[in-house]
């Protein structure tokens, strides 16, 4: 079974059949599809959408993707973006309706999604053997480059080009391979402080944040008092010596800390996201001497979403992942 490819579906009367996508670990429905699968009209199902959205139920931005799909219309054949819900709110929707045909639906997909994993392990697992080939290859041949390049001095800013994006792909894959064989260490760090955070300042950094961008009532509401332990935590001292001695551990904790504790009502990752990056700048550690940022935005997405997700004894590599993508020898 292949990811992104359409699979169909049909009740045990044999009365209701359709065409159901099957992509990123999940199955996806129009609303229009959801209608003839629940034998609904397409209005109660929007209803019934817009209402689980409504109460907080299932966020709209991990339940829905936009999907180009080739329509007949008439003699043609036109593509066009069209909304699907996933299996998450299709069930959703089938308790809402309660619907028997929903029930079955719920059943077989769950089915097909196991069948879908499980072979997909086997794929992912082979593939794996040929990325640590390639890996090593690419290790051979960058440290070849490093070395013809401190030998010999190129003329070609084209070749200069492509040496340093091939070393810096290789640093990116070094940090996974030390992460796999659990080698990675802290170093090459940062132990003037130009900037200490304080409570204070970050709560009106988050205010800051709110008023830039937006966002709901309840973003940067504090639960509890424990965004101030997180702040606290990243100064933490044993027997007079930080716990935490760089700047960049310090910045590391940060993320991982807001991430963690849930302080806030809404908002947690965004705005862990952005006191990392806050507290990086104001240390003049958040751009390289180039001006180019040493991590990428959709690096610290990944890392934010990783922390989320991470088991409590993961925290201490989090923190050594975060630190070796930020530190000097991230050039």
């Amino acid at each position: 079974m292949e990811a992104n490819q359409i699979i169909f579906y049909q009740t045990k009367d044999g009365e209701t059949g359709i065409d159901v996508k099957l992509e990123n670990e999940t199955v996806w429905l129009t609303r229009k599809l959801m209608s003839e699968l629940f034998d609904k009209d397409s209005d109660t199902i929007g209803l019934h959408i817009k209402n689980i959205l409504k109460d907080g139920e299932l966020e709209e931005q991990s339940t829905t993707e936009l999907f180009s799909v080739v329509q007949k219309e008439g003699k043609r054949n036109i593509r066009r973006k069209l909304k699907f819900y996933n299996l998450d709110m299709i069930i959703s929707v089938g308790y809402r309706v309660n619907s028997k045909k929903g029930t079955q639906f719920r059943i077989w997909a769950n089915k097909i999604l196991k069948e879908y994993l499980i072979k997909g392990y086997a794929i992912n697992e082979k593939l794996l053997k040929e990325q640590a080939e390639q890996l090593a290859n690419l290790k051979s041949t960058v440290n070849l480059l490093s070395n013809v390049l401190k030998s010999k001095e190129l003329n070609s800013d084209e070749a200069n080009g492509l040496l340093k994006v091939v070393t810096d792909y290789a640093y990116a894959l070094d940090i996974l391979d030390k992460y796999d064989h659990q080698q990675l260490e802290i170093e090459s760090t940062t132990t003037k402080q130009l900037f200490v955070i304080g409570y204070i300042e970050a709560i009106n950094a988050i205010k800051d944040l709110k008023n830039k961008f937006g966002g709901s009532s309840l973003f940067g509401n504090q639960k509890d008092d424990s965004f101030k332990g997180s702040i606290n935590n990243i100064y933490q001292t044993f027997d007079g010596v930080d716990l935490y001695p760089s700047v960049e551990e310090k910045a590391a904790n940060l993320l991982y800390f807001v991430v963690k504790n849930h302080s806030f009502s809404d908002g947690n990752k965004r705005i862990a996201a952005y006191l990392f990056i806050w507290f990086l700048d104001r240390n003049d550690l958040l751009y390289r001497a180039d001006g180019t940022k040493r991590i990428a935005d959709n690096a610290l997405v990944a890392l934010t979403l990783m922390i989320a997700e991470s088991k409590p004894e993961e925290h201490e590599m989090m923190v050594k992942v975060i630190v070796n993508l930020i530190n000097s020898n991230n050039y």
